[in-house]
C-alpha cells in the first residue's frame, strides 16, 4: 500500500469514527435543507412592503422573495443587489444605477429598467401608502431609463443615504404585471417563492430553481411560524418545532436558552427606538409642557429592567446609539415625578387626566403598558389600557386615532418621518423641516455632523414622543444553523445565506 493510499484510508476511517461519535441529532441537522423560523407578529395586512408599514412583512419577503437595487447587510454595509453598481454625481443629487443582466421574475418576466421606473413611480403616485413616499420617493424628481439596464435618478434634494434607502424593503422592485397582487401573491426576483400562507399560523417559502445563483442556496424550504406568546416561543424552541427566533424572543428566556447547549444565543445591535408615542394633534398633548411632563414621569431604567430584563439602553430622542453621530440626550428628561406634576399644573391640566393607552401585541408593549400606566398614575395621569391586535393598531393608531401608545420603531434612520405632519403622531414643525433640509443639502462632513446633532436636540426639546429604549437584538438558533443575523440594522432574514452544518 502506498503512503498516499494509506493516508486516504486512515482519513476515511477517522471520518467514519467521527460520524459514529457524533450525536444523532447533530447528524440529522447537518443533512437538513429545511428550516422553521419563529415570528412574533404576522405580516399585516399583506406581504407587500411597498404599501404597508409592518416590519414583519420584511422579515418574510425582503431579500427572499422581493429584492431592491441594493442590499443592507448585517453590519449595515450597503452592497449591490439588482444593481451591479452605481455612481453619484458630486452634488449628491444624481444617481446612476447599472442593473444586472439576465435577471427574471418568478413568473418568467425579464427584469429591466422599466420595472424600476414603474416601481418608483408607483411609490410616488398620489394615494401611495408606501411609508417612504414623502421621505424618499417624493424626493425623486426624474427617472430616466436610457437603456434596459441603466436607471438615472435625479433628486430634488441631495441624499447621501440614498443607496441605503434603496436597500430598504420599501424600495423593492415589482413587475407591472404582478404588482397589484403582491400583498397576497408576491412575485419577485429573489431565491424563494411563496408556497403557502395559513393566516394566523404559518407562511411557507420554497426555493426557486430559476434564481440566478440557485446553486448557492442551501435552504430549500422555510416555514415561518407566528408565535406571539413568550412562553409558547420558548416551548416551540425546546420541543424542536422552531429552529430559530432571529429577533423578538421573550427576554426573560435568554438565560435559560444560553444555558442550553442546543442553542446559540447572540446579542447584537438594532436600529430600534422604543417610544411612548403621543398624539400631538389632540388636546392636551398639543401643549409641549404636557408632553414634557409625560417624559419626566417615566423611569426608563426601571422600564428596561422590569420589562426588557435589562436587554436595552435608554434613549432621549428618535435615534439609536448605533447611528453615526448619535447624541446621548437621556439627561434632558430625567425621571422626576414632581417636575411632571408641576408641568401639568403649569399647562392648566386638571388631574386626574384620563387618557387611553393603546397597546399592540408584542410583550414589550403589553407588559410595558402596565409599567408605564403605573408610572403615569403617580403624576395624576390615569391611562386606560386598550389591548389591540396588530391589524387594529395599523388601522387605528397608525392612522392617528389614539392618545398614547407604546411601539418600537425598527426602521433605521427614520427621523425624516418627523418632517411629515400627516404621520400618525402629528408633529408639525417648520424648524425641524428646515434642519432636515439643511442637513440633506450639506456636503461638508462637519456641517452634516453638527446638523445631525441639532435634529436630535430639536426632537428632544419638542418632546414629540417620550423616548424610552433601544433594544438589543436577541437572536436564538440551533447550534448547527449558520447565517442567522446577530445584528438587525433592518428587519430581514437573509435565508439564502442560511445553512445547516
Amino acid at each position: 500500500m502506498t503512503g498516499a493510499r494509506r493516508l486516504n484510508v486512515l482519513a476515511s476511517a477517522a471520518l467514519a469514527c467521527a460520524a459514529l461519535a457524533a450525536p444523532p441529532a447533530a447528524l440529522a441537522q447537518a443533512g437538513k435543507t429545511t428550516v422553521t423560523v419563529g415570528l412574533v407578529l404576522e405580516p399585516a395586512p399583506g406581504l407587500d412592503p411597498t404599501v404597508a408599514a409592518a416590519a414583519a412583512i420584511g422579515e418574510v419577503v425582503h431579500y427572499n422573495v422581493l429584492e431592491g437595487l441594493t442590499k443592507i447587510n448585517a453590519d449595515g454595509a450597503v452592497t449591490p443587489l439588482l444593481a451591479e453598481r452605481w455612481t453619484m454625481d458630486p452634488d449628491g443629487r444624481s444617481y446612476t444605477f447599472t442593473l444586472r443582466k439576465g435577471v427574471r421574475f418568478h413568473d418568467g418576466e425579464a427584469f429591466d429598467s422599466a420595472d424600476v421606473k414603474f416601481s418608483f413611480e408607483r411609490a410616488k403616485a398620489e394615494g401611495s401608502t408606501n411609508k417612504a413616499k414623502k421621505t424618499v420617493f417624493d424626493n425623486i424628481s426624474t427617472i430616466a431609463t436610457p437603456d434596459a439596464h441603466t436607471v438615472i435618478l435625479m433628486l430634488d434634494k441631495p441624499d447621501g443615504n440614498f443607496p441605503f434607502r434603496m436597500g430598504e424593503n420599501t424600495a423593492v422592485i415589482l413587475d407591472p404585471k404582478s404588482a397589484a397582487t403582491t400583498a397576497t401573491r408576491p412575485v419577485g426576483t429573489g431565491p424563494y417563492r411563496l408556497e403557502d400562507w395559513r393566516k394566523g399560523s404559518a407562511i411557507v417559502l420554497g426555493k426557486w430553481d430559476g434564481y440566478r445563483d440557485a446553486k448557492s442556496v442551501a435552504i430549500t424550504r422555510a416555514t415561518f411560524r407566528i408565535i406571539s406568546d413568550p412562553a409558547a416561543q420558548v416551548a416551540a424552541l425546546l420541543a424542536g418545532d422552531v429552529d430559530a427566533f432571529p429577533r423578538g424572543i421573550g427576554n426573560q428566556a435568554v438565560k435559560q436558552l444560553q444555558a442550553d447547549p442546543r442553542f446559540t444565543v447572540a446579542l447584537g445591535s438594532t436600529a430600534g427606538k422604543g417610544i411612548l408615542s403621543i398624539n400631538n394633534r389632540k388636546k392636551p398633548f398639543d401643549d409641549v409642557r404636557v408632553r414634557r411632563a409625560l417624559a419626566h414621569a417615566i423611569d426608563r431604567k426601571a422600564f428596561i429592567d422590569g420589562v426588557l430584563e435589562g436587554y436595552a439602553v435608554p434613549i432621549g430622542s428618535h435615534f439609536a446609539p448605533a447611528d453615526a453621530g448619535y447624541v446621548d440626550l437621556t439627561g434632558v428628561y430625567p425621571y422626576d415625578p414632581e417636575k411632571a406634576r408641576a408641568l401639568l399644573k403649569e399647562a392648566g391640566v386638571a388631574t386626574p387626566l384620563n387618557v387611553t393607552l393603546t397597546l399592540p401585541p408584542p410583550p414589550y408593549a403589553r407588559k410595558g403598558g402596565e409599567v408605564v400606566a403605573a408610572m403615569l398614575a403617580k403624576v395624576g395621569v390615569v391611562a386606560k389600557i386598550e389591548n389591540v391586535e396588530w391589524a387594529q393598531w395599523l388601522g387605528g393608531t397608525f392612522k392617528g386615532n389614539f392618545d398614547l401608545s407604546i411601539i418600537n420603531h425598527v426602521e433605521p434612520l427614520d427621523y425624516l418621518q418627523y418632517t411629515n405632519p400627516q404621520y400618525y403622531w402629528g408633529y408639525d414643525s417648520a424648524a425641524f423641516r428646515d434642519l432636515a433640509r439643511r442637513h440633506a443639502a450639506a456636503t461638508d462632513a462637519k456641517e452634516r455632523q453638527k446638523l445631525f446633532g441639532e435634529l436630535q436636540r430639536q426632537l428632544a426639546t419638542d418632546a414629540v414622543n417620550a423616548y424610552l429604549f433601544n433594544p438589543q437584538n436577541v437572536a436564538v438558533s440551533r447550534k448547527a444553523l449558520k447565517g442567522v443575523w446577530v445584528h438587525s440594522p433592518i428587519f430581514a432574514n437573509d435565508l439564502a445565506a442560511w445553512r445547516w452544518q
